[in-house]
């Protein structure tokens, strides 16, 4: 057995939600931790707040659900021992549902008789500043506003998540009784002539929070400098709008159905739900979230109204579960990227100098036209690590599947399981690496090709694929992932914007001029292949869209 997958670093945690109670066992080892791998996950479907009511009426949690849970906690027990989790590392955790309950400490006391375990009973606003953290653990960086919607309540409260320092209001999270199942039963009391004066009254509930929260001014700057606040949101029932909404997408079938990182911009935030003709038939949508939908509807419409300009809305994996966890790491592992943490199982020997030069294949910014540059997503330092690191990834693979298994890797591949990742980077990496590996697919999978370029867009597609085919020259220089640095430069790349006269039309082009220089003859064929494929991504039929598409031109050079 790896280290990485020693059972002292197991932690399971029990969250006994409103709609469920959820059990896990989580890989917190230091190589790990910030994707907090899952090693086993399961659900019991039982509803501790539908529990709590009888014909209106709020009443206790019966005998028969306590020893539905109760059974449900002594398998889960079962499952640690057999999974060898350390007993101190199990933590049993009840939000509203639990707290609010009429008989809620007969509950939690025939629960630890039964199990030998305490449950830890989250205050209010605990709970709203865990579920942040959740949501948190779910991306590389947020600056913007976050909720959090369960069974029972919702919270809200601004976060800024930069290299691992999180901040938040110094107020917590402003609760609401809004939750969704809470939400399905307001409007059973006001009936259909009383939506419009609940959805005031959570309009107005919003917009005093957003005042009482002590939002920082340069959160709100950055809010209007990038055309309205971002919204990143977590719990079941924001999911479930999530799902409606990937499948009402434009592209479709949407090409990654992983709910975190899914981004939406307002326009698309409040779809005509009623005009969804079977949502029950939604990809992840069950029956009783469906009949949940007028709910969250009215919800989604109460929050547009109070937050009068929004650019962006984020769905997060991020809950409770993931909250607790990624409180418990240090500083240093909550900055590192999830991307980098995702890929670096595989990553070379030589990662530092082989990303480098990586690095040294990109072009410097344009001086006059930044339209022509490539995203900032792509050059960042982190994913051109989390490129190298994957470089070798797929090299056992057959010819046949190479490019297909690359170009899934960041879905149903090996990095599928990876939390924290948002479907930007999912898309550019698969980009990348199917093109690293030689980009021919089948005729059964250029479809979805075709889908992932066009939710990155023409541009960044086509610089996915440039990077790709540097990738992959530098893979067949160094194919053991060696760079013997003790040796001297044995290679050395630049890339630079300049201007080509056409051959047969005499017309001037801007391309990029990709210089190698390299002292070893052995190298020879390597190169020349290398240098032909550069300069084929830049010929007009491989540009994104074909002829009259988005691409540019790529000459090749010994660098003086």
């Amino acid at each position: 057995m790896s280290e990485r997958n020693e059972p002292k670093y197991y932690q399971a945690l029990v969250d006994m939600g409103s709609n469920g109670i959820r059990f896990s066992i989580s890989n917190l080892s230091p190589q790990a931790a910030r994707i907090m791998p899952t090693v086993y996950q399961d659900r019991l479907g039982l509803s501790l707040y539908d529990a709590q009511y009888q014909s209106g009426k709020k009443v206790p949690i019966s005998q028969s659900t306590i020893d539905k849970v109760i059974k449900g906690l002594l398998r889960f027990k079962r499952i640690c021992d057999d999974y060898h989790v350390p007993h101190e590392n199990v933590r049993v955790v009840a939000t509203e549902a639990t707290r609010k309950a009429i008989n809620s400490l007969a509950f939690r006391q025939q629960i630890e008789e039964a199990t030998a375990w305490k449950v830890e009973l989250l205050a209010k606003e605990d709970e709203g500043r865990i579920g942040a953290m959740g949501i948190a653990s779910s991306f590389g960086a947020i600056n913007g506003l976050v909720m959090d919607l369960g069974g029972g309540s919702m919270q809200m409260t601004w976060m800024i998540f930069e290299d691992g320092q999180v901040r938040t209001s110094p107020r917590g999270a402003v609760s609401f009784p809004y939750g969704a199942a809470a939400m399905m039963r307001r409007l059973e009391e006001v009936g259909a002539d009383g939506h419009d004066a609940l959805r005031r009254e959570m309009s107005t509930n919003f917009e005093k929070a957003l005042q009482d929260l002590e939002i920082p001014e340069s959160l709100s700057q950055r809010a209007e400098q990038e055309g309205g606040w971002t919204l990143y949101l977590s719990g079941g029932g924001f999911r479930g709008w999530g799902y409606i909404l990937m499948a009402m997408h434009a592209i479709k079938p949407y090409p990654i159905p992983i709910i975190n990182g899914f981004r939406v911009p307002r326009s698309s935030f409040l779809p005509n739900v009623k005009e969804f003709s079977d949502p029950e038939e939604t990809f992840r949508i069950s029956a009783r979230r469906a009949s949940q939908l007028p709910a969250i509807s009215l919800l989604v419409n109460a929050l547009a109204e109070s937050i009068s300009s929004i650019a962006y809305i984020y769905f997060a994996q991020g809950g409770v579960r993931e909250g607790l966890l990624f409180s418990s790491l240090t500083a240093e592992i909550q900055s590192e990227y999830p991307l980098v943490t995702a890929t670096r199982v595989h990553a070379p020997h030589s990662t530092a100098s082989l990303t480098r030069l990586l690095k040294a294949t990109i072009p410097p910014p344009h001086q006059s036209d930044s339209s022509k540059d490539p995203p900032a997503t792509l050059t960042s330092p982190h994913f051109l690590t989390s490129t190298v690191q994957l470089l070798y990834a797929y090299v056992s693979y057959p010819k046949d599947i190479d490019a297909v298994a690359a170009l899934r890797s960041t879905t149903a591949g090996i990095l599928g399981d990876a939390h924290g990742l948002s479907h930007i980077d999912r898309a550019l990496l698969a980009l990348v690496m199917c093109e690293r590996m030689g980009g021919e697919l089948s005729a059964t999978d250029e479809p979805y090709l075709a889908q992932m370029q066009e939710l990155a867009g023409p541009r960044a597609s086509w610089w996915a694929k440039y990077i790709g085919r540097a990738a992959g020259g530098i893979a067949a220089l160094f194919p053991a992932g060696v760079m013997r640095e003790y040796e001297g430069v044995q290679v050395d790349v630049a890339a630079s914007w300049c201007t080509v006269v056409k051959k047969k039309k005499g017309k001037v082009v801007e391309a990029i001029d990709f210089q190698v220089q390299y002292g070893m003859p052995e190298l020879d064929g390597a190169v020349k292949v290398w240098r032909h494929h550069m300069e084929k991504v830049g010929k007009k039929k491989h540009w994104i869209g074909g002829k009259e598409g988005w691409g540019v031109k790529v000459v090749t050079s010994s660098m003086k």
